[in-house]
């Protein structure tokens, strides 16, 4: 939750509202949407504030990038530069986050799927799959065409640099609003499925009774005093920094990190635990392994490399 927490004060100082004011409202805002009642509920505001980030896709139009800079980009990446080795390892814990394995197997139960549903489940994953990707590029690239094309030297330190170096090339509501809008998006959303991910967890390994869909009770009070904590801790850290972005870079770098731990225990799963009718075969299994192994490698290779421990 730091990262998010993180974003949603950047955002709020973005447009002049303190951290101070910022992050209490938002996280009075997410323990609210947890009492609702319903997963259902909670997953359908969660749409709605995650369609935030759409924002980020309109502001690379606005930015027009020329396909043959991103073509000579790919071209010359700075694999040596330590810097650079950092900032590859913050992107994969960031668009493969640990915690989201262990929330889609949550939200399965909470949402009651069954066997009936298991391929609408697979497009559900490919469709968000994509999207995020492109979403996350659409930043890489709208930056790259704006900043990084003719300013690159510009320090970057907060969520503030960072919109303001993009107002000159975007206008205010290019480099202002849609990308505070897609921020404050990304940051919800992820603070939503970070929370419930945690509590859904721990609640598993306690035997605690875990679901959305009631309200708080005797039964249910250990899972929200979970989901509730994580959101009083990750506001009280983020309030106590000062440096946001590299905090951000530090968490991802830390995700890219647990990737393999938790990646294998999944293949492990897949291939012990599961009834041998549901177990990948063909094409698709050694695709899936093939992918999850370079995932894993990245966490293994380039976050030691990029910290110089070797």
């Amino acid at each position: 939750l730091l990262t998010e927490f993180a974003g949603v004060a950047g955002v709020g100082e973005l447009f002049g509202v303190s951290r101070w004011v910022s992050i209490p409202i938002a996280t009075a805002a997410l323990l609210a949407l947890a009492l609702t009642g319903s997963y259902r509920r909670v997953e359908r505001i969660g749409l709605v504030i995650g369609a935030a980030e759409l924002a980020f896709l309109v502001a690379m139009v606005m930015a027009r990038p020329e396909p043959k800079a991103f073509v000579e980009g790919l071209k010359s990446m700075p694999l040596g530069n330590s810097s650079y080795l950092l900032l590859i390892a913050a992107n994969v814990g960031a668009v493969i986050m640990p915690w989201m394995v262990f929330y889609q197997q949550g939200a399965v139960v909470d949402k009651h799927l069954s066997v009936a549903t298991i391929r609408q489940a697979r497009h559900d994953t490919l469709a968000g799959a994509v999207l995020t990707q492109l979403i996350m590029i659409s930043v890489v690239v709208t930056v790259a065409s704006t900043i990084g094309a003719h300013g690159g030297d510009t320090a970057l330190n907060t969520v503030g640099d960072i919109a303001n170096a993009l107002t000159p090339y975007l206008g205010r509501v290019g480099g202002t609003v849609l990308f505070g809008l897609g921020m404050l998006g990304a940051a919800l959303i992820a603070a939503i499925v970070a929370s419930l991910a945690g509590a859904w967890g721990l609640s598993e390994v306690f035997g605690w009774k875990h679901t959305l869909n009631q309200r708080p009770n005797r039964a249910t009070a250990k899972f929200y005093i979970t989901y509730g904590l994580a959101h009083v801790i990750g506001a009280a850290l983020v309030l106590a920094s000062v440096d946001l972005v590299n905090l951000a870079v530090d968490v991802e770098v830390m995700n890219a990190l647990l990737l393999p731990i938790v990646l294998g225990l999944l293949l492990a799963l897949e291939s012990r635990a599961l009834p041998d009718e549901w177990r990948m075969r063909g094409p698709r299994k050694y695709i899936a392994w093939a992918l999850c192994l370079v995932v894993m490698g990245f966490g293994l290779y380039m976050v030691p490399q990029a910290l110089g421990f070797t």
